[in-house]
Parts: structure tokens; sequence; C-alpha cells
């Protein structure tokens, strides 16, 4: 290298390493600590004792670990496939040139806008059994409604509801791959006689399949990793621990018991299992991802 090649370099690093040692620092450290305490037994206040795969074993014939990752694939299993139909549903709803349209886009997206905590606020005055909104208008019609939060039946279908209020990111995503769908081709299906049905199936669902791609792989992220909401309404896990989801019982082993270590495990356990479906979305997924370049 030239001397001047030398000082480039040297300016280039300059101007990137605080990236690179935010990177390294809040990033890759954390990563390699939690794969170690994985390992030990770790309180955080004393050294950590390397105690092998016990924590990994442990999990085995941990009652609670069973029923957190249960409930966190129930959740993952209704919200994932409905969040994707619903904001396709929404969104070819928004795509119809209607008066008032940006009127409506404006009233689907503002539940997104909604600070997490207050929403969570918002829908545990919603969903009281005694004095809630959503049981007041049931009771109105006739319908006998549940006890949303206390009953272990419902507590999960109705964080399911709360979180399907603000699909409004995906319902843009969705409604961007419409508009980028040429007209000619529904102008061409339509000279050949394709009907709704056939034009959706044969020209929309191929144009943007992957957006829904997209979509299905980070609902997926996102569900197996649903934390805040439960954590604000329930956090002691609901009646029965029907709403104990994996990360709660995560952040309860490590900073309310204090088990850093079986956290860790715990956390390396989930990023498998994400990785994991990622890989089996992808796989059913391949063949069918209509790419306009290819």
């Amino acid at each position: 290298m030239t001397g001047m090649e030398r000082r480039r370099l040297v300016l280039g690093l300059l101007f990137v390493s605080p990236c690179l040692i935010g990177l390294a620092v809040f990033t890759l450290y954390p990563l390699a600590a939690s794969f170690y305490y994985s390992f030990c037994d770790y309180d955080i206040l004393s050294e950590p004792l390397w105690v092998g795969t016990a924590n990994y074993a442990e999990m085995l014939g941990d009652d609670l670990f069973w029923k957190s990752l249960y409930n966190t694939c129930f959740f993952a299993a209704l919200f994932v496939p409905l969040s994707l139909v619903l904001s396709l549903l929404v969104a070819m709803l928004l795509n119809q040139a209607v008066k008032f349209r940006f009127l409506f886009r404006a009233l689907f997206y503002l539940p997104a806008l909604v600070p997490i905590v207050a929403g969570a606020m918002i829908w545990l005055w919603i969903y009281n059994g005694e004095y809630g909104l959503l049981n007041y208008a049931l009771s109105r019609i006739g319908i006998r409604a549940p006890q949303w939060l206390a009953d272990p039946a419902w507590t999960k279908p109705a964080l399911v509801f709360m979180a399907l209020w603000g699909v409004g990111n995906t319902i843009i995503i969705y409604l961007a791959a419409l508009q980028d769908v040429p007209v000619q081709l529904y102008e061409s299906a339509e000279i050949d006689g394709a009907g709704f049905w056939a034009k959706f199936r044969h020209v929309t669902i191929p144009m943007i399949s992957p957006v829904i791609y997209f979509n299905l792989i980070m609902g997926i992220i996102g569900a197996m990793q649903i934390f805040t909401r439960p954590y604000i309404m329930m956090e002691r896990g609901g009646p029965d621990n029907s709403a104990l989801f994996y990360t709660i019982y995560i952040f309860q082993n490590a900073f309310r018991y204090s088990r850093m270590g079986y956290a860790s495990a715990m956390a390396w356990t989930l990023f498998v299992a994400i990785v994991f479906l990622t890989w089996l979305g992808s796989k059913s997924a391949s063949g069918k991802i209509h790419y306009e370049g290819r």
C-alpha cells in the first residue's frame, strides 16, 4: 500500500470506529458472554461456575419451560396466519379507488403508532370482565362474554386479537406491493376471461409473493419473541400461567430469580428455534416466490 492508501484506510477506520466499537461492545460481547454463561451456574453477583450442559438438561424437566414454550407456539400459530390474511385483505380494500381513501389508510395505520405500553393499558381496560367496553358491547346484543384476562382459555386468544389490532405496518408493506403490480397483467387476465378470484390467485399472489414471504418470516420472529404486552397486562403469567410466554420466563429467571445462566441457555434455545422455523418457512416457500428479475 502507498502512503496515501494507508492514510485513507486509517481515516476510513476512524470514521467507522464508533459503529465498530458499538457493535463489539453492545452486540458481539453480549452474544459471546451469554453463550458462555449458558454453560455456567451464574447469578450475576458471584463468579460463574462451569456446569456444562446442566442448564440445557434442566429445561427438559422444567414444567414451566414447556408451558411457556407451548403458550408461545400457540400464540404464533394463531397470530402469524391470521395477521398475514387479515393484513392482505385490508390492504386490498385500501388499494381500491374510493373517496377518502387516504383517510381510511390513516385510520388503519393509526394503531401501529400507539406506544405499546399505552396500547396495553387501553386494552387492559377494554378486556375488563366487569366494566370493560368489549363485554358491555357484547352484552348489549345478548352475548355473555368471558373474563378475557382471568380465564385461562381466553388469555391467549385475547392477546392474539389485541396484536391483530396493531398490524398497520404489515398492511402498509402489502399496500406498497399491491401498487407495484403492473396493471397490464390484470388487463390481460380480464381479456382472457379471468374473474376476481382467478386474478387474485394467478396475478396478485405471485406478484406479491416476495412480500408475503417477508411478512411470514418477520411474523414468525416477532411472534416467538412476544413480551411487552403480556408482561404489562399479566406480569405473573396470567391465570394458571396461561400467558407465561417464553421471553417472559427468560426475564423472570434472569432478573427475578437471578438465574442468569439458565436464562442464557433458554435464550440460545429460543435462537435455535427461531432459526429452525425461519429455515422451515424458507424451505416451504422455495420455488413459490416469484422475483421479477428472474
